[in-house]
């Protein structure tokens, strides 16, 4: 996945909005952390992963994700995105998207969806 892919699957989200933290662009919805791209190691941040889930992850694709000490004791596991599948990235997503986005964003969103 480019980065402009990248960024394209996020934005489509429903008010999802970018701006930059620790000098990389990140987003938000509904004013929460979604998201946020890691320069240091070409890497996304993809939150509300287990710590079971992200082992099995980290284990299967070691080539895509992958964890650093900071990262170490929160929901999360990292991904690069030169060999992150799109389609998983938004499935990651919309996982974290539930969570955070309005109850009335998330119903209008899913009822379009179909």
């Amino acid at each position: 996945m480019t980065p402009d892919e990248m960024k394209a699957i996020i934005l489509a989200f429903p008010g999802a909005e970018e701006g930059m933290s620790y000098g990389s662009p990140s987003f938000k919805v509904n004013g929460k952390f979604f998201t946020r791209l890691r320069r240091e190691d070409a890497s996304v941040v993809l939150m509300d992963v287990s710590a079971d889930e992200r082992d099995m992850l980290m284990e299967a694709e070691p080539e895509t994700f992958h964890i650093t000490p900071h990262y170490k004791d929160y929901p999360s596991v990292l991904a690069r995105i030169e060999t992150l599948h799109p389609g998983s990235f938004r499935n990651f997503l919309e996982r974290r998207f539930r969570k955070v986005a309005k109850k009335s964003v998330v119903k209008a969103w899913e009822a379009e969806r179909g």
